[in-house]
């Protein structure tokens, strides 16, 4: 009996790190090299077809030397950014001593509560840890990815903004500058720190690339890339940001269309994913000797832990089903 519980505790376990596995599977990048190509759109033809057939070839030439520097970007993207990169992306204007004075604040307050409730020492020093560790991270992601959500929100109107300065006959830097001054926070600040970097010498590609690592989206992306080609190969920039500006919003209506279809199936989701939880509690508090075995047996322990387990990959792969790459 011993040996087949075993057998099935392995059987589900392994079938617990391929629900993991399948979770956090990363998509290609053929869509990001589709997008870029409808951003660039035509170009200007030059008189003479000797001209015209090179000057094409220069341009895909740029075009697949910076969508491999795009997928470099992705990839760095898809490593751990310090700390201090984290506080620039989320907005935040402290330094990282600060940061860690607030994390052990935040620890220091989660003991005394457990102190105060008369909680063991090791329940105190994993709530600690716990909160200390977990939850100004949690708060610098999610301001990170509120402040993402509100510059893709304006930044096709700043780019429309560039294209009718572009049309006027405005230089590509005082367009640039009417952006920083004319549209809200966070697009005026990022493109205020273009502007400035671009004052003291550094090149408009190396001024984007910050930009970039400063607000790690798609958007700025594209934004870089073909502001780069453009200042490489030439051609008419008003209307490269043109067609990059209604990709965008091709890209937001995408979104929402999305988002409107997958509410069904996000709401069965949550309903299946907090059932097991509030039933727990609905037995806890009608009857709790029935379920307080779960907490003061080492079998129950080890039955929670498990069913723990197995509720956390069970969200991850609903997750998956309900997240679509656009």
């Amino acid at each position: 009996m011993t040996a087949l519980m075993y057998v099935v505790t392995a059987v589900l376990l392994l079938g617990g790190l391929g629900g993991i596995a399948y979770t956090f599977v990363a998509p290609s990048g053929e869509t990001s090299k589709k997008r870029l190509a409808a951003a660039v759109g035509p170009q200007v033809a030059l008189t003479g077809g000797r001209n015209v057939a090179e000057t094409g070839q220069q341009r895909r030439k740029n075009v697949t030397a910076l969508l491999k520097e795009l997928e470099k970007q992705q990839a760095a993207k898809k490593q751990r950014p310090t700390l201090r990169r984290r506080l620039e992306q989320a907005g935040l204007d402290i330094t990282v001593r600060t940061f860690w004075i607030i994390s052990a604040i935040v620890a220091l307050v989660a003991v005394a509560g457990c102190a105060m409730t008369h909680q063991s020492p090791a329940v105190d020093a994993l709530a600690g840890f716990a909160v200390g560790m977990g939850l100004p991270r949690w708060v610098i992601a999610f301001l990170t990815k509120r402040r993402q959500k509100k510059f893709t929100l304006e930044f096709a109107n700043a780019i429309d903004v560039i294209v009718r300065s572009v049309r006027s006959g405005l230089p590509t830097t005082e367009a640039l500058k009417i952006v920083s001054k004319e549209m809200p926070q966070p697009v005026s600040g990022e493109f205020s720190k273009l502007v400035e970097q671009m004052k003291v010498g550094v090149t408009m590609e190396q001024a984007l690339k910050r930009m970039y690592d400063s607000m790690p989206t798609s958007e700025v992306g594209f934004f870089s890339i073909v502001m780069s080609i453009q200042q490489k190969s030439g051609g008419n920039l008003s209307e490269a940001l043109s067609n990059l500006s209604g990709v965008l919003r091709d890209r937001k209506r995408l979104q929402n269309k999305i988002k409107a279809m997958s509410s069904e199936a996000k709401a069965s989701a949550m309903i299946i994913g907090s059932l097991p939880i509030v039933v727990m509690l609905l037995v806890y508090f009608t009857t709790p000797d029935y379920i307080k075995l779960l907490f003061t047996e080492r079998m129950g322990n080890l039955m929670l832990a498990g069913c723990a387990f197995w509720m956390a990959c069970g969200i991850g792969v609903m997750k998956k089903m309900i997240s679509f790459k656009h």
